[in-house]
């Protein structure tokens, strides 16, 4: 049932076995070294002396959580003051409270 006019397989060489290898490791590096980003260490990673003052809070967990509590801190102030937004556009800052009130005055009568 085979076909005996088939011819049969040659052997593979040695050398191109090995042009191949080179050929594909050739491709791999220039692969990494083009499209592989080169990035800095994550902020997390470093030193808090050594990083520039817009990233120090990232540092460490202390700072991140000391950086979260005054950033908490400071908008529980603004929550519940009065203050400008954009006073050219006239755009203001209410509390909570008072701005609730306000809108349930406004919409609270219509049915």
């Amino acid at each position: 049932m085979s076909d005996e006019t088939a011819p049969s397989p040659r052997p593979v060489s040695l050398a191109a076995v090995a042009a191949v290898f080179v050929l594909l490791s050739l491709f791999w590096v220039v692969a990494v070294l083009v499209y592989v980003p080169r990035r800095s260490p994550a902020p997390q990673n470093e030193r808090p002396d050594n990083l520039p003052k817009e990233l120090a809070w990232k540092a460490t967990p202390d700072t991140r959580r000391a950086y979260l509590a005054q950033l908490r801190e400071k908008q529980a102030k603004e929550a519940d003051s009065y203050g400008w937004l954009d006073q050219k556009a006239g755009v203001v800052r209410l509390p909570i409270g008072r701005a609730m009130e306000l809108v349930a005055a406004e919409h609270g009568g219509k049915k």
